[in-house]
């Protein structure tokens, strides 16, 4: 099997989009994503985009991908953050996440940034062991806090 990995581009939104939906039944939150195709193509391919993205293929088909931005932390300075990062479950156990990951921490080592950073549910075993092999560190005592649109339009 040949894995192809480079960056996202435009053409590849509907099959991210579709992963993302694959990530979020297996994190048992499905009806949680509610951005679009055309929304989610432009904040990364539009006028301001505001993500980038590796893809891994296999016969022409996005099989995984590792989106990512700069996040700004007061303490640590500018930070690259892994927002998602897939493989979808026919290829899981066949070396291609650890292919994406470790693109990611080469763009956050070759950009300058000062670490990289990202979640993961407390009981996703398989994705804490993955990130265990990196000697990574899991944080405890932090809460997830979010305001949703229609909140802060009530606001």
């Amino acid at each position: 099997m040949e894995i192809k990995l480079r960056l996202a581009e435009a053409k590849d939104c509907p099959q991210i989009l579709a992963l993302i939906n694959e990530l979020a039944v297996y994190e048992r939150a499905p009806e949680e994503v509610t951005v679009d195709l055309e929304h989610f193509t432009d904040s990364g391919f539009g006028k301001n985009p505001v993500w980038k993205a590796y893809v891994a293929e296999a016969d022409n088909k996005v099989i995984g991908f590792a989106l990512f931005y700069t996040r700004y932390s007061t303490w640590k300075g500018c930070r690259l953050y892994l927002e998602d990062f897939i493989v979808t479950e026919e290829y899981r156990g066949k070396g291609v996440g650890k292919i994406l990951f470790e693109k990611v921490i080469e763009e956050s080592r070759n950009g300058n940034y000062h670490g990289m950073v990202w979640q993961v549910l407390d009981w996703n075993e398989p994705a804490i062991n993955f990130y265990n092999k990196y000697n990574a560190t899991l944080e405890s005592g932090w809460l997830n806090a979010a305001l949703s649109t229609e909140q802060v339009k009530a606001f």
